[in-house]
């Protein structure tokens, strides 16, 4: 199979942008798959532009089918198009992006009043773009939060567990809403950042759980409960509106 370098582009579906791969190689068949960050569709190298045209409405037709399948399948691969004078809400804090396109090799990003001023290369792959801003964004927006949720932090420790912290982090992350290291790090994803100040302090609370019993035994789940007595509701709405968390 001639493993040539995919095509990154997008398919256009009601006004939202879903990130597509087109791989044309040495093949006799067309097939289409749903990736984890995009859709990748695979075609004949030996196909016409027309051909190829057709291939890709019939993609974009299918994949309609299976969004309207699966809502959560949207969530998945409809992301947030950024465009300098956009206003994002992140808790009860505001921001105004400003973004510039330049010629510059590398994204950078800084915070000043509010105002988030990224600077981008306009060169980039589109898919590589759309991560690179989304992680500068994430990263812009958690330095803005970590002061008061390492106060948060350790004040339900406090409350709590009275375990020696030695830092806390946030960090863009999609596997998981938090972690927590023998040694006292604490790390949480600024996804959630998204949440309800009760169901960040039910992530908190789940982590710091952690520098009593590194486990989810149920010893572990007794201890959570005895900081959260309703922690498994906080857990129901990171199930159903999890996926609404993100930038």
């Amino acid at each position: 199979m001639n493993m040539k370098k995919a095509e990154e582009t997008f398919l256009d579906i009601e006004g939202q942008k879903i990130p597509l791969k087109i791989y044309r190689e040495w093949r006799r068949n067309v097939r289409v798959a749903l990736g984890k960050n995009s859709v990748i569709l695979r075609m004949p190298s030996a196909m016409n532009i027309s051909q190829q045209a057709e291939q890709i409405e019939w993609c974009k037709l299918w994949v309609v089918k299976q969004l309207k399948k699966n809502d959560h399948l949207a969530n998945r691969y409809i992301h947030k198009a950024y465009q300098s004078g956009d206003l994002l809400q992140v808790g009860e804090r505001q921001y105004k992006l400003s973004i510039n396109y330049s010629d510059n090799k590398t994204h950078r990003a800084k915070l000043i009043n509010g105002i988030i001023y990224l600077s981008i290369n306009r060169n980039d792959q589109p898919e590589h773009l759309r991560k690179s801003m989304k992680l500068l964004i994430s990263r812009i927006v958690g330095q803005d939060f970590l002061p008061s949720v390492t106060r948060r932090v350790n004040e339900l420790n406090r409350l709590y567990f009275q375990k020696p912290i030695m830092r806390v982090r946030l960090k863009y992350n999609r596997s998981n809403w938090g972690s927590c290291s023998s040694a006292g790090n604490v790390n949480l994803s600024t996804r959630l950042l998204f949440a309800p100040d009760a169901v960040i302090d039910y992530v908190i609370i789940h982590e710091l759980a952690h520098l009593i019993e590194m486990n989810h035994s149920a010893k572990f789940w007794k201890i959570v409960g005895g900081a959260m007595p309703d922690y498994k509701q906080k857990e129901a709405w990171l199930k159903k509106y999890g996926h609404l968390c993100d930038f």
